[in-house]
């Protein structure tokens, strides 16, 4: 309406000024500075550097929230098995949990509509910074700006591909009069070959080897690299041995670098430090999604303890997302992993945080809690939790690297060495080299990752690559189809339409061009 009476004011006093001997139309050309369009926006190098930090802010979608006590991460948590729930108040929550979610859950649609959100903001980014004038010595901060955005673009696209399968590939920014408005899906193969393309080209951009600040580096995008072949190599693509290789010699790649600057790229040597809030961007996190409470506050904590007193709080928490016992209680005895408050859980907390000890009667997430934002003995906690979101973890690249390197046939010193360091810092002890067979390593790797990533909303990528699933009581791998999860009463068997998400009925009802629906949804 404002815009309106702006309007409407135009052109009364233009009407006035005509009859005078001079026009208007310099008048009603001129641009509203207050209403910025891409057109006139994309002018100046700071324009470039707002437009990539807003795709970066995007990715924030992932903690944004999917109605009561529930958090659009928790869709890649809930239907693995590992996780179950204290609370009954999240309808959709509860059927992914149930495995009976459809088209019409709500955290489905928010991830579809967040991806797409960071792929419009880099298609800007990447169709709008190279008209935009940089001083000549300044030209590689252009060319690191685009890798940024198409780094971006790639991440948000495989998480799309590895949810949906097919999904509309748009490279261009959209407006009502663009011809692929209502974008019919893609193939697979497609979506993958800009994954690549994206991806390499972020690798020649001229990026730090590694980067404490939150932006991406080279160390961060090979990685990437690694983990899009090592699942290109699996189902459904089933590439085998050619993207197994390619996974491998990325992954050693990143490895070689940690090896020439341990001090910048390693292993935490606790998991404490994992969740620190002064060792974000560092050491062992290669790309995290960057949060502070003056933009936005650490997301995850519907992990805590439903009505329990384990923060500044007190009696808060909503329990959505915890643990089961049958997959607490599956990491082998001794597994640091599992030691109260020192591993990935804890079993008892202090009251309000800094109080009297007590039991929390069940294992729970520690995994991202923040002792000097909520509370821990002898601190006084700042309430500020800042903590980000892992996206790569260092300790993934060892063990992409083992599991690519078994897959080819052969367990080297290498592999061996990148899946002994993981057990080196759980505290366990490895069977010497000579007892694995490529096939029982393999196994053997999957299993760890199951353990060392439970959580971190990569679990569910595991099982739909594989077609296997962790089984709990035989501690080996159950075909995908037909395994029946722990985590709801009577065990809800996996379908094969659970390989893919459905999509939303919303965004299928506003854009006619994605039917049909994946199998086996309505």
């Amino acid at each position: 309406m404002k815009l309106y009476n702006k309007n409407i004011y135009k052109l009364m006093v233009c009407g006035a000024i005509l009859l005078g001997p001079t026009s208007c139309s310099d008048f009603l050309d001129e641009k509203d500075p207050s209403n910025l369009q891409p057109d006139i926006f994309y002018t100046l190098p700071d324009h470039a550097e707002a437009a990539v930090a807003a795709t970066y802010a995007d990715t924030r979608f992932i903690g944004d929230g999917a109605g009561i006590f529930s958090a659009n991460w928790q869709m890649l948590e809930a239907p693995t098995g590992t996780a179950t729930t204290e609370t009954g108040q999240n309808s959709d929550l509860n059927n992914l949990y149930a495995l009976i979610y459809d088209g019409n859950t709500g955290h489905i649609s928010n991830w579809w509509n967040g991806l797409y959100r960071v792929i419009a903001n880099a298609n800007l980014a990447i169709e709008k910074i190279p008209g935009i004038p940089f001083p000549a010595a300044n030209e590689p901060q252009k060319t690191r700006l685009i890798g940024e955005a198409r780094f971006l673009r790639a991440w948000a696209y495989f998480y799309a591909v590895r949810l949906w399968g097919d999904v509309p590939l748009i490279t261009k920014p959209q407006t009502t009069d663009s011809e692929d408005f209502f974008p019919s899906r893609a193939p697979q193969e497609e979506v993958y070959k800009l994954i690549l393309e994206d991806l390499q080209a972020a690798e020649g951009a001229g990026f730090a080897d590694f980067n404490t600040n939150g932006r991406v580096s080279k160390m961060a995008v090979k990685a990437l690299l690694s983990k899009v072949y090592l699942t290109m190599a699996g189902f459904p693509l089933s590439k085998g041995a050619s993207h197994y290789k390619l996974a491998a010699d990325k992954a050693l790649e990143v490895i070689n670098f940690s090896k020439a600057n341990p001090s910048t790229l390693n292993l935490f040597t606790t998991y404490k430090e994992l969740h620190q809030e002064n060792l974000k961007n560092r050491v062992e996190h290669l790309f995290q999604i960057q949060y502070n409470t003056v933009v936005q506050a650490f997301p995850l904590n519907d992990f805590f303890p439903n009505f329990k007193a384990v923060t500044y709080a007190g009696l808060s928490g909503t329990g959505s997302t915890v643990p089961t016992t049958s997959f607490y209680k599956s990491y082998e005895t001794g597994d640091l992993r599992t030691k109260d408050q020192e591993g990935w859980f804890y079993t008892s907390y202090y009251t309000n945080g800094t109080g009297a000890k007590f039991e929390l009667g069940a294992p729970y997430v520690f995994k991202y809690f923040n002792i000097a934002a909520l509370g821990g003995p002898g601190i006084t906690p700042t309430r500020l939790n800042n903590l980000n979101v892992n996206q790569i973890r260092y300790a993934e690249v060892l063990l992409m690297y083992a599991e690519a390197q078994a897959e080819l046939g052969t367990v080297n010193q290498e592999a061996y060495d990148a899946y002994k360091r993981i057990r080196d810092r759980a505290q366990l002890k490895t069977p010497a080299i000579g007892t694995f067979t490529p096939a029982s390593f393999k196994e053997a790797v999957w299993r760890e990752r199951w353990y060392e990533f439970a959580y971190e909303g990569i679990t569910w990528f595991d099982m739909v690559r594989l077609r296997k699933v962790f089984n709990e009581e035989t501690k080996g791998f159950d075909n995908f189809v037909g395994h029946r999860n722990l985590n709801v009463s009577g065990g809800a068997a996996l379908q094969e339409k659970h390989l893919l998400f459905p999509l939303g009925i919303q965004e299928m009802t506003n854009n006619p061009s994605l039917r049909p629906q994946n199998p086996g949804y309505k």
